[in-house]
């Protein structure tokens, strides 16, 4: 269950008219967690990553820092599409993230724990929150974080997954691509459509071929949002 001011967050960012323009729900997400910055970067390819939130100026260098070098916990978790929790910086294992240790010690971050944003095997990016103090994180504001996570995930691919019985299916192929999926994974509509949404990212193509192609029958996603291009026998029963 989440806490109260991460739902009313959630609510903020629902509400929110751009992905790019919402400060105000980065601070408030980064007061409900009780860290001192909060970062948000959208995968872009490779190793790459380009910073879209930021509330404050030490936790974008180190952000920027992280992936300038391709190494510490906010590329550990993009690659390896789980949380990583660093509690204390300067406790982390020699030759873990050699460049990164040299070169934030500049830097007011003592602990950073970061949370993928993925749909399955697709990495869509990360969210970073980080701290002047060491310690941990409570159970209760990782999974306030890892909340948060997906509701971003939605978003950066252009889904509201916060209300999901809304969910907009704006094309008649779309709409079928999603009924598709849905039968085919056993999946609610939105998360479908989430789903034929995280393959058309990833794919780098849109969304109105990749619908094409799955009701066409070329294309068929898994349960990660991947699909294998093969074509598909016809059945009735999807």
């Amino acid at each position: 269950m989440i806490s109260d001011s991460m739902a009313e967050v959630l609510r903020l960012l629902q509400l929110d008219d751009g992905f790019d323009a919402a400060a105000e729900v980065a601070v408030r997400a980064a007061e409900t967690l009780g860290v001192d910055g909060l970062t948000v970067s959208l995968a872009t390819g490779g190793e790459q990553a380009e910073l879209v939130w930021c509330t404050d100026e030490a936790a974008g260098q180190f952000e920027d820092l992280q992936f300038t070098l391709g190494e510490g916990p906010g590329p550990d978790a993009v690659r390896a599409g789980a949380m990583v929790l660093v509690p204390d910086l300067a406790q982390v294992r020699a030759g873990r993230w050699p460049a990164l240790t040299t070169e934030s010690g500049a830097l007011a971050v003592c602990a950073v724990f970061c949370f993928p944003m993925a749909i399955g095997a697709i990495r869509v990016g990360v969210l970073t929150v980080v701290r002047r103090t060491v310690g941990p994180l409570t159970d209760a504001q990782i999974g306030d974080a890892q909340v948060l996570a997906h509701a971003l995930t939605g978003r950066a691919l252009g889904a509201t997954v916060l209300d999901q019985d809304k969910a907009p299916l704006l094309h008649a192929v779309v709409h079928q691509a999603t009924g598709m999926v849905s039968v085919q994974l056993d999946l609610p509509l939105p998360q479908a459509l989430l789903r034929l949404r995280a393959h058309a990212y990833s794919s780098g193509r849109p969304l109105l071929d990749i619908s094409r192609d799955v009701v066409a029958r070329r294309l068929r996603l898994d349960l990660n949002g991947n699909g294998d291009g093969n074509p598909l026998p016809v059945s009735d029963k999807d």
